[in-house]
């Protein structure tokens, strides 16, 4: 019974993926909408701060905050 619901799963998500897929409508990027005004392009280090360096940091920071405030620690024994 477990191979036959793992393919009636398998199917309905390709289904599901198949139909969305043909369903969607082109992006349309290349036309302009009226009052679209796109604002400059980000460089090359821009880029690498935004999407790579920002993460890695804000990791870092939450990670050290978790590491620093954690109160699981072993607490001396009493007595």
């Amino acid at each position: 019974m477990d191979k036959k619901n793992a393919l009636r799963a398998g199917a309905l998500a390709a289904g599901t993926t198949l139909m969305m897929l043909l369903m969607s409508s082109p992006a349309l990027a290349l036309t302009r909408d009226d009052g679209d005004d796109p604002g400059n392009g980000l460089s090359v280090l821009d880029t690498l701060g935004l999407y790579v360096a920002a993460p890695i940091v804000l990791f870092l920071i939450i990670a050290g905050l978790v590491m620093v405030l954690d109160k699981s620690h072993k607490q001396p024994k009493q007595g």
